[in-house]
């Protein structure tokens, strides 16, 4: 069975950092893509970071030149540095990831349970 785990999420102040770590255990024969979605109270899910594999990213136009996504391909784990946090930064932070399983043509997209960042003032 596949999961993301994420963690790192936290309670800081506003320009402080947090570091987010996702990291997919299973049998896993490909992951293709890996991001990081967030979802604030009484807002829908949006898309804050991806990475693919070559390692292009995007980042959504909020959080660039702030947060930065990695990833350790050996670890099929992704992470999301956080720098410069603001209030507005506030929210339940989901992993993503297109895996491919073994005997599987096609992949699926996976979620991770969500880790809460609050940034307060």
């Amino acid at each position: 069975q596949v999961q993301l785990v994420e963690s790192g999420g936290g309670l800081v102040q506003a320009g402080e950092s947090l570091r987010l770590s996702c990291a997919a255990s299973g049998i896993i024969f490909r992951t293709n893509y890996m991001a990081w979605y967030r979802q604030a109270p009484g807002k829908q899910r949006e898309l804050v970071a991806n990475i693919i594999n070559g390692g292009s990213t995007m980042y959504a136009l909020s959080v660039k030149g702030r947060f930065t996504i990695s990833r350790d391909n050996a670890k099929n784990t992704v992470y999301l540095q956080m720098n410069s946090l603001k209030p507005e930064d506030t929210a339940v932070y989901y992993c993503n990831a297109h895996m491919v399983l073994p005997g599987q043509i096609r992949g699926m997209d996976y979620w991770g349970k969500g880790t809460l960042v609050t940034v307060s003032l």
